[in-house]
C-alpha cells in the first residue's frame, strides 16, 4: 500500500444548490481542471471524489455533489446520492452563491448540519459581483469564507482559496477521527503476534487491508509485530523466548489459533479491532443476544463494503451461512448486499464486514438505518468469535468490552 485509503481519508463533501460553483471550487482546490464547469443546471450528475493532503488535516478525500435543488425523476435521484454523500461527510463545505436569494432546500441543510453537529465552512461564491442581502447573515461570520469564482481571480491570492483553506484547518479538532486498530489496547516495546492465513482469497502480492494497517499501527506505537500463518503458529509460538502480550488473527482461523495457543494468552482478531475502529461496536455487543432466540424462516442480511470476486468457500456467502445454519438455526433465509435496503425492517440480523473499505461515518450512518428499524447488527468477526465459542475472550483485550457483553449475555440467559 502505497498511499492512504479512502477509507482512512478526511471526507470533505462540496454542497449546494446547482450552479453554486461547486465544480469549480473544487477546481480551484486542487489547482487543476478536475470537474466540468458550465452555466448549465445538473452539469454535475454523480459525486466526483480526489484524493489531496491537507496540512494538518493530512489525508483528504473531496466530493462535489449535484445541486441539492435539482429537479425531474434523475434529479431527485442525484439529490439522494448528495444526501448519501452528507451522511458521511466529516466535513462539509457549503457552497452557497452570493448573488441569488436563499433557496429553501440551503435553509434545510444548514438546519441539519446544526442538528447532526457536522462541522461546515459556508463558502459564498461569485464575490465579484454584490451580495443578496439574505445571503449576508446566513452564515455566522466565523463560518464563512467568499470566493472570487471569476478566471482572473483563479490566478492569484485574491481568490480566496487560501483563505478557505486556512479556515479548514482551523476546524482540525472539530472534526471526529477514527480510532486506530490497536489504540489502547498495546503499549510501547510489547510484542504481538499476528496470524495471517494465505488462501484462496487472500489478494496475489500483498495483504489485506485491515493487516497493513495493523502492523502500521503498531510500528507507530513502537511495537514489535511477528507475522505468521496459521499452519507455522504452534511451532513458532512455542520458539518464542517470551510470550506475546496480544495475538491478532484472522477471524475464519479463530478456532485453528485458540487451540495452538495458552488459554491465557490474550487474543482478538483483525474483524473486531474493525468493528471498534468502524462503527458502533456497543451496539454489535448487543445484538449478539438475538443468536439465542433466532426466529424459524428468519432473514439475515450479509453486507459487504467493497467488490470483488467471491472464491468458491467465501467467508460471506458460504462459510457464515453454513456455520450459522450449524450454530443458530436450520432454517434460515440468506441475502447478500452492499446498500441498506429500502425496508430494513424486514431483516431480523444484519451481519456486516469488518468495514475497512469505509469511512466510520460511513459505517455509522448504515448501522443507525438499522438500529432505528429495530434491526441487530453484528460484524463478520462478532460472529465468528461467538460461534467459535470465544466470547468474551477475544473482547478482553478492550476495556470494558468484555464486561459489556457477559452484562449482555447475563441479562439474555435469564430472559
Amino acid at each position: 500500500m502505497t498511499e492512504t485509503p479512502v477509507a482512512e481519508s478526511i471526507h470533505i463533501v462540496l454542497a449546494g444548490i446547482t450552479n453554486a460553483g461547486k465544480s469549480s471550487l473544487l477546481n480551484s482546490l486542487f489547482q487543476k481542471h478536475i470537474a466540468i464547469v458550465s452555466a448549465a443546471p445538473g452539469t454535475t450528475t454523480d459525486p466526483v471524489t480526489r484524493k489531496m493532503e491537507l496540512g494538518k488535516l493530512g489525508a483528504c478525500s473531496v466530493t462535489d455533489t449535484a445541486g441539492l435543488d435539482d429537479t425531474g425523476n434523475l434529479g431527485r435521484e442525484r439529490v439522494a446520492k448528495t444526501r448519501e454523500q452528507l451522511e458521511t461527510a466529516d466535513l462539509v463545505l457549503f457552497v452557497s452563491p452570493g448573488d441569488r436569494d436563499v433557496e429553501s432546500c440551503e435553509r434545510e441543510l444548514l438546519e441539519w448540519l446544526a442538528e447532526k453537529k457536522v462541522p461546515y465552512v459556508g463558502v459564498l461564491t461569485f464575490a465579484d459581483r454584490p451580495v443578496m442581502d439574505s445571503r449576508k447573515a446566513f452564515f455566522p461570520a466565523a463560518r464563512c469564507v467568499s470566493i472570487d469564482n471569476s478566471p482572473a481571480a483563479e490566478k492569484t491570492d485574491s481568490s480566496g482559496i487560501p483563505a478557505l483553506l486556512a479556515k479548514i484547518e482551523s476546524l482540525e479538532k472539530e472534526i471526529s477521527r477514527e480510532p486506530t486498530p490497536v489504540e489502547g489496547i498495546v503499549h510501547e516495546q510489547e510484542l504481538v503476534m499476528l496470524v495471517t492465513p494465505v488462501d484462496l482469497a487472500a489478494p496475489a502480492g500483498r495483504l489485506i487491508l485491515p493487516q497493513v494497517e495493523t502492523i502500521r499501527d503498531l510500528l507507530d506505537r513502537d511495537c514489535a509485530a511477528l507475522i505468521v500463518k496459521e499452519r507455522e503458529l504452534y511451532g513458532i509460538y512455542r520458539s518464542l523466548g517470551r510470550k506475546p502480550d496480544l495475538v491478532i488473527t484472522d477471524s475464519q482461523a479463530f478456532s485453528k489459533v485458540a487451540a495452538d495457543i495458552p488459554e491465557n494468552q490474550p487474543l482478538t482478531s483483525f474483524s473486531i479491532l474493525f468493528a471498534r475502529k468502524k462503527g458502533d461496536i456497543s451496539y454489535f455487543i448487543q445484538s449478539l443476544s438475538v443468536l439465542s432466540h433466532f426466529p424459524e424462516n428468519g432473514r439475515v442480511l450479509m453486507m459487504e463494503a467493497c467488490s470483488h470476486h467471491r472464491q468458491a468457500d467465501d467467508l460471506g456467502t458460504v462459510k457464515i451461512p453454513r456455520l450459522f445454519r450449524q450454530m443458530v438455526h436450520p432454517r434460515v433465509e440468506f441475502f447478500h448486499s452492499r446498500e441498506v435496503p429500502e425496508r430494513p425492517e424486514t431483516y431480523n440480523l444484519v451481519i456486516h464486514c469488518a468495514g475497512c473499505m469505509l469511512t466510520r461515518r460511513a459505517m455509522e450512518a448504515k448501522t443507525e438505518k438499522f438500529r432505528t428499524a429495530g434491526v441487530p447488527v453484528l460484524n463478520y468477526g462478532l460472529f465468528l468469535a461467538w460461534a467459535n465459542g470465544l466470547l468474551p475472550r477475544a473482547l478482553e483485550p478492550f476495556p470494558g468490552l468484555a464486561e459489556a457483553y457477559r452484562e449482555g449475555h447475563s441479562v439474555c440467559t435469564k430472559n
